[in-house]
Order: C-alpha cells, then structure tokens, then sequence
C-alpha cells in the first residue's frame, strides 16, 4: 500500500502498534488457559460495594482504492479506545459513570474522519440504576436506569451500544428492563440523544477534547417485547420505535418525526439443529429532503427492511456453521416527488451483517439489496473464523449509495454495487483479558461503482485491519 499523509510525531506510533500486533500473531506459544480472568477491581483490593473495570483496544486499519465520492488515494488509521468504569453498589441502587477516549493517529486529508471515530476524554455514561427485581412477579427480574447510558435493544440493528466502531451511542434518560423465568421480556425508553463532539475535521484530526451535549430539540424512544412461542425453542419480538428531531442554534437536522414498528422471529443456534431470524419493520412520518434552515417542506416517508437468515452448525469438530443471509432495505424510488423512501438504521448498528466499518463501511441499511453466505469455524477453544460472500444491489437505482456519497438520480448506472469477500480470525490469547483479531474485505466493483459520474473510479477496494483488545 502506499500513502500519502501528513508529517507529526504521532505517526511514529504506527510502526510499533503494527509490530505488536504482528508479533502476537506469531507468538503461538501462548495458550488460553482456565485460569479466572485479572481485573482491576481484585488488583485494587476494592471492597465489595464499589467495583472499577474497563478496556484498551487498539486497531490498525488500511484501506487501498477509496470507494466515496470527492475522496481519492489509499488510506490508513491508528484507532485506540480507552473505557473506564466505576459503579458504587448500594443495597438495591447501583450508581455508575464510564469514561471513553477515542482517538485516531495517521490520518490525512483524505481520511473520512467523524465522531464516529475520534471522541477524546468523554463521559459516556453516568447512571443510577435500582433494582426492581419481584415488582411484577416474584420470579420476574428488573431494573431501571436514569441518567446518561448506553442502550442495547433486540438484535441492535435499529439501537446499540457500538461494538467495532471507535466510538459509542449514548443516551440521556430512563430505560427499563424487565423479564421472567418463562423467557418473556420487556423493555422501555425515553431519552434524548447524546451529540458527539467535535464534529469539525480540524478539531478531530488534532484529537481536541469536545465534551459532548444532549440534543434536548430531539426526543428518542420506544418499547421492545419478547415472548416464546413455545415451539422449536423460538422466540418472537415486537417493537416500536419513535423518533422526533428539531433544529437547535447549533445543528440543523433533517426535522425527521418517524415510527419505526417492527417484529422478529427468531431461533438461537445450537449444535446440531437449524437456527433462523426473520424480521421485518416499517417506517413512517415526515422529514425534509435537507438539513438546510431554508428547507421548510415536509415530506411524508414510507420506508421499510426486511432481514431473513438460516444457518445450521455440524455437532461435530470445529463446530462448523453456514448461514444464508438476505437484507433488502429501501430506497427512494422517484427523488423528485413528495415522498421520502429509504429506510433510516436510527442508531443501530451494521458490523455484523455487512462487514467492518472505521475508515471501510462502504454498506448501510439503507437503498440496499444483499444476498449472502458466511460459513464459521472454531478450531480451538479459543480460536474462531470465520469467511463471508455478499453480494451488493441498490433497492433503488434512483437513490444514492448510503454512506458513500455516490448517486446517479437518472438511473442510468444500473444497480449492482459490487461483491464483497471477507474474512475474519478472532484469538483469545488471555480468557478475559486479552483478545487479538484480524479481518480483511474486498469489492469486486460492479457496474454501478464503474458507471456512476461522482464514483471515484480507484479499482476494486481492499480493506484490513488488526486490532489487540485488553479487558481489565
């Protein structure tokens, strides 16, 4: 790969990250055991009441070929994310704060840089949470949590707590959780998002501290419903989901006022037997077709996604599973009338359906149609693998290519987007301590990507990274 980026003494960090890295996947000696994992609390001598814990993970990620509009060249990035909590354990209350830095080193001009990477030396949570275990029902267990959080709901397509993604989803407000020994379970919310700062290329690019503010102009929230059917050992979910987004003097949004319902049915896997996952969610309301403050026309939305998987894994050696995949989310058939088409992820998130995000990310669930096929293996206790093939379409050939910036509103350049081959080994080095992982994708660009006028026409895009993970 060759790069071009600028000159500071931070670039000296790549070379010995990447050798680090490099170094423990040939150190082949090291072998998980069973011994219980290290962590701070224990290390500290922390009495019972009050317990410390959290993670450093570092990431190496370089990309060949830039796939999005107005970008050109090769790229790379250091990605490091520190997380910090402590939480004061009081009878039934549970009072928490969780500290996150996320920074990025090697990184240019041309580095798709957001808050969705850099977010230095901010709270991310700061909670009370009381158990409420027994109030309805005494097998029943619950819990409700105030204040800033970070918020899983279902299979985390539509709200989660970011996993690969350098930075994390908050939230400010109530979330309640609830479920029984039957296996059925709720949960509730209203909140309002948490606005990552800074957003400003400059300030990112330095690393500068920002602290984040709630976004009081928008209100977040919505109810999720499990319940077993009692057959086969299925579940089924249904949800809803709302969302009301106004201006504030420092951001314009799109003004978006959406309902989001949806139901899933789905059955966890187990060696030896078929598993599945269906699911399907609506979206309506209004939005405008702009951020701009002189865009005041609201326009009705109907949007929708579809997600059906099916995979069965061998009782044998190595445990291998296939899995057969479909997403079709959609896109906004004519631009030009009053109607707004393509789905909206809300704050989901993508990684495990689409591949890696970071500086890659080049898939949303969004105008999108994508078959796929993804087999795993674990050879050891502590290894797995795993190698996926997706194909890419646009749902609409009007619409854009989410996340990428690239459109041919004539249609005229068709909609395959490409085919995307990747693979992932994942090594538990230190059973709750110490993780590495190493993944790779790549595009064979279909029409669409050598047809459309903004593409940058690089050639086919490689993407791989490495990442050391110490939980602590």
């Amino acid at each position: 790969m060759t790069y071009t980026h600028k000159k500071n003494a931070l670039a000296v960090i790549g070379a010995p990250v990447l050798a680090g890295l490099m170094s423990l996947m040939a150190a082949s000696s090291v072998q998980a055991t069973d011994r219980a994992p290290w962590r701070l609390s224990q290390a500290a001598n922390l009495p019972d009441w009050l317990s410390l814990s959290g993670t450093f993970r570092a990431r190496y990620e370089g990309l060949d070929n830039q796939f999005r509009a107005g970008r050109s060249g090769n790229d790379q990035i250091v990605a490091l994310r520190t997380t910090l909590l402590a939480e004061l354990h009081l009878a039934r209350v549970t009072i928490g704060a969780e500290l996150e830095d996320s920074r990025a080193y090697l990184d240019d001009t041309q580095t798709p840089l957001s808050a969705s990477i850099v977010n230095t030396a901010e709270l991310l949570q700061g909670y009370v949470a009381v158990n409420t275990d027994g109030v309805l029902g005494g097998d029943s267990k619950s819990r409700i949590k105030v204040g800033r959080m970070t918020i899983d709901v279902g299979d985390r397509r539509l709200v989660a707590r970011n996993h690969f993604r350098n930075t994390i989803n908050a939230f400010t407000g109530v979330d309640w959780i609830w479920s029984d020994a039957s296996g059925h379970g709720i949960q509730a919310f209203v909140t309002v998002p948490v606005d990552r700062r800074p957003t400003a290329f400059t300030r990112l690019d330095a690393n500068d501290i920002q602290f984040d503010k709630e976004d009081f102009d928008t209100l977040f929230g919505g109810i999720d419903v499990t319940m077993p059917v009692g057959l086969a050992d299925a579940n089924r979910e249904v949800y809803a989901l709302g969302l009301a987004e106004g201006d504030s003097r420092v951001k314009q949004t799109a003004n978006r006022h959406l309902v989001t319902p949806g139901f899933r049915f789905y059955r966890k896997r187990a060696k030896g037997r078929i598993d599945f996952e269906v699911e399907s969610v609506l979206q309506f309301g209004e939005e405008r077709a702009s951020r701009s403050p002189a865009d005041l026309t609201n326009l009705d939305v109907f949007a929708y996604f579809e997600h059906a998987e099916i995979g069965y894994t061998l009782a044998r050696p190595w445990s291998p599973r296939v899995v057969l995949q479909y997403d079709l989310a959609s896109g906004d058939r004519n631009p030009s009338d009053n109607t707004i088409g393509s789905f909206d992820t809300l704050y989901g998130a993508r990684r495990f359906d689409f591949g890696p995000t970071g500086i890659y990310g080049p898939f949303a669930r969004r105008n999108l149609s994508s078959p796929g096929v993804r087999t795993e293996i674990q050879p050891a206790k502590n290894v797995r693998a795993m190698a996926a093939l997706r194909g890419f379409w646009l749902a609409s050939r009007y619409d854009a290519w989410a996340g990428t910036g690239v459109a041919d509103p004539t249609g005229a350049s068709g909609r395959y987007l490409g085919t995307q081959i990747e693979g992932r080994f994942r090594w538990t080095i230190l059973p709750g301590n110490l993780q590495f992982e190493a993944g790779l994708a790549h595009i064979l660009e279909g029409g669409f990507a050598h047809r459309a006028p903004d593409a940058p026409h690089q050639g086919n895009p490689t993407y791989g990274y490495m990442e050391v993970t110490a939980t602590f």
